[in-house]
């Protein structure tokens, strides 16, 4: 438990996901799947895995519960989200496990470095939720602007380097973590509830907003906040147009020029820094940066940003694990384990106390309490003391979670993170807006 007053008073968004895969284990068991042929395990114990990827999904606690589980080495290192993708097309035979997000399984197939994964030795295949094997949930059709997992996971032949509309019998990647994005906001700042994206826009908050500096997202945020705003109406917020880029570009030039925004930020760290300060009320903000601010007992809103017809509505997106092509023999049934172990619970639950969702929750909810569950999946005041994943205070019981239940936020995602046809021209406006 060394980490934890760290945690505590700097919660990075790497230093709030890493840490004792005990620590964060101690109060749902170990989640150990067992039961492997004993030659096997000893064929497979001097086997090392390497998982790369981002930080909120690539994480050293999940990786070492996954290793004591399993018996082989599981290495786990971070890289954002360009070095990621950078590493798996020019060094593929430097890393097993890819981290992918739904554009980037589609560029990784394209690129050839990616196998497909076989989905019959997936064991809960049948369960993970029809978001994924059929681009909808509970009779909702869910948003195909920008990439959805449904649209990037599946391809025809293990080696196709062209997706596959509907499921087959081999995907580009599994998926491990998602969640859906909106705004933060000081509510003791703002002084009343917000729930539309134009509010991040609004001439009120003159010197007291932020947006995130990731061109492919923020852009994404900032047509959500135009479109709220009856300034444009997009054919497709994922895949822009080069007029529409040019509007959305020139419009955040406009905004930064008039002096709206005291920051653009990078990193998990600075947002909550910028919120927990009070420089900014109100921003772009992923949830875990939302909750680390309430940690240091700041009062933080993540907005319910519901739809409204054809407008509103959350950034969806959803990160994998996919199979790189060297992986042959032992490595690739380890790999097959290792993928299936993420199914068994213990990840589920894990990533659930930070605020995302789990593929199977269905295997997950026997690793919460029914505080837990309630809180974080059913939308319900909380019965309990609500803790992160390292038994640290996050929301007193009685608390109802931001967006309300896993329906009500994932039914209204609007669109998902993306690579746009456009992306190149994309990121020379999005460079004009920084340096303006």
């Amino acid at each position: 438990m060394k980490q934890v007053k760290e945690s505590t008073n700097s919660l990075t968004r790497r230093k709030f996901l890493k840490g004792s895969a005990a620590a964060a284990g101690a109060a749902v068991g170990s989640g150990a799947i067992g039961g492997f042929p004993t030659i096997w395990a000893q064929e497979i114990k001097d086997i090392e895995l390497r998982h790369l990827g981002v930080s909120y999904s690539v994480v050293k606690a999940i990786g070492d519960q996954a290793a004591k589980d399993l018996g082989f080495k599981v290495t786990m290192q971070n890289l954002d989200t360009s070095a990621a993708i950078n590493r798996f097309i020019t060094q593929p035979n430097s890393v097993d496990i890819a981290d992918l997000e739904g554009w980037q399984a589609k560029l990784a197939a394209k690129r050839g470095v990616i196998q497909g994964i076989e989905v019959k030795k997936i064991k809960e295949f049948d369960n993970i939720l029809p978001i994924f094997t059929k681009g909808e949930i509970d009779g909702a059709v869910v948003s195909r602007q920008g990439i959805s997992p449904y649209e990037a996971m599946y391809i025809e032949t293990p080696d196709a380097t062209k997706l596959h509309d509907g499921v087959t019998e081999w995907a580009t990647f599994l998926p491990q973590v998602y969640n859906a994005d909106s705004i933060g906001y000081r509510p003791d700042l703002v002084g009343h509830p917000v729930t539309e994206w134009k509010e991040l826009i609004d001439p009120k908050f003159k010197g007291k907003a932020a947006i995130l500096d990731v061109p492919a997202i923020g852009i994404m945020d900032a047509a959500l906040c135009l479109e709220s705003a009856d300034l444009i109406k997009y054919g497709n917020k994922g895949n822009m147009t080069k007029a529409e880029i040019d509007f959305t570009i020139d419009k955040l030039i406009e905004l930064k020029k008039s002096g709206h925004f005291r920051a653009t930020w990078t990193t998990f760290d600075q947002s909550v820094q910028l919120m927990a300060a009070g420089e900014v009320i109100i921003q772009s903000m992923w949830s875990p940066a939302v909750a680390a601010v309430r940690v240091k007992e700041i009062p933080c809103v993540y907005a319910p940003v519901n739809k409204k017809g054809d407008k509103e509505g959350y950034r969806g997106w959803c990160n994998g694990m996919g199979l790189m092509k060297h992986l042959t023999g032992k490595k690739l049934e380890a790999a097959y384990e290792y993928i299936n172990w993420y199914y068994t619970g213990w990840q589920g639950a894990f990533v659930a106390r930070y605020g995302y969702y789990s593929p199977v929750p269905t295997k997950a909810k026997p690793f919460l309490t029914a505080a837990e569950w309630d809180y974080w999946y059913d939308g319900k005041p909380a019965p309990d003391e609500i803790k992160d994943p390292y038994g640290i205070p996050m929301e007193k019981a009685g608390t109802v979670r931001d967006g309300g239940s896993f329906l009500d936020r994932v039914k209204n995602i609007s669109c998902w993170n993306t690579l746009m046809d456009e992306a190149a021209y994309m990121n020379k406006r999005w460079n004009d807006f920084k340096v303006a």
